[in-house]
């Protein structure tokens, strides 16, 4: 007669178990972050002039690291481009800008294979139609599969994983182009517990053609003159579309803990320029209660002080 496995026996497998499945996802995981990994662009992106009727031809490069765990089956498609009212990406022809996408001829073969440390070329020709109408006009090249299979032969298991990755094109039909934007609720806050110093703006584009809006912060110490962080060489700058408003942030990274600084945030975009100058204190939770347990101890001092003289004077008399 078997003897009934104890309970001992029982948590002993359940802890096995849980042994493999900590060292099997791990990897599972890994190996998927390795595959998703596998296609590289250059360059990513491209701003143009173009005129109605004009053809115009380009290309960029797509490869593969040589750490790739299989090669990579693509596929090249055109899509319109642009975004919504959250600044998310959307591939539909919004308003009439993402026409661009009828225009564009593809140069090279719409499907290959990329073995580790391998590229193509890809090549494509905008057509512009006589009758083009101007402004912005807003396309991507996608490059992606949908299917595929790599193996990592140390794990010995199969991964499935899409990859895609899009290559934009920032078109400006020339003729009757309206460049007119707005900048609003341009934001230093005045006080930060923690956390680094960010100016915040929204940028509405009401024009018909893209551009970028751009961003600088200046930060000094409350009596001196000496930049502690500018980007005014390379200040930030982010494009926004037409009938579109962009929300961003420009933020000094690695703030000091405490301090109390002289803010200069500016936003710029079209013919506006909005600048923003503000005094801002950082003071972390602990230091506050510190300062608020030395404030009433002085507090307590000063009326304990202002009763031994009261009660002084009493016995004088």
């Amino acid at each position: 007669m078997r003897a009934k496995k104890t309970f001992f026996q029982l948590d002993l497998y359940l802890v096995i178990i849980l042994l493999i499945a900590t060292i099997i996802l791990p990897v599972i995981v890994c190996a998927e972050r390795v595959f998703a990994s596998t296609l590289m662009m250059s360059p990513m992106y491209e701003k143009i002039s173009l005129n109605p009727g004009e053809s115009y031809t380009n290309s960029f490069i797509i490869t593969t690291p040589s750490t790739d765990i299989s090669d990579f089956d693509y596929e090249v498609y055109v899509q319109s481009y642009y975004r919504d009212e959250n600044n998310n990406a959307i591939f539909d022809d919004v308003n009439g800008h993402g026409q661009m996408a009828e225009w564009i001829t593809l140069n090279t073969p719409t499907t290959g294979v990329l073995a580790p440390d391998d590229y193509a070329k890809i090549s494509f020709t905008i057509n512009v139609p006589e009758n083009a109408p101007a402004g912005g006009q807003y396309a991507v090249i996608t490059v992606g599969s949908d299917s595929n299979v790599g193996e990592d032969e140390k794990a010995g298991i199969n991964v499935r994983e899409t990859v895609a990755i899009a290559y934009t094109i920032y078109a400006e039909i020339n003729g009757v182009t309206i460049r007119q934007g707005e900048i609003n609720d341009v934001h230093v806050p005045s006080f930060i517990l923690d956390g680094n110093i960010t100016g915040s703006s929204f940028v509405r584009n009401n024009g018909n053609v893209h551009d970028d809006a751009v961003y600088t912060l200046q930060v000094y110490p409350l009596f001196s003159n000496e930049e502690l962080y500018t980007n005014e060489e390379d200040p930030e700058a982010k494009i926004v579309l037409p009938d579109r408003t962009l929300y961003h942030e420009t933020i000094w990274e690695n703030t000091p803990a405490v301090g109390v600084f002289h803010v200069i945030y500016t936003v710029a975009f079209e013919d506006e320029n909005v600048q923003l100058d503000k005094i801002v204190i950082k003071c972390p939770l602990w230091l506050l209660f510190i300062i608020l347990f030395v404030v009433v101890a002085l507090v307590i001092w000063l009326v304990l002080r202002i009763r031994a003289r009261k009660n002084g004077n009493k016995k004088q008399r």
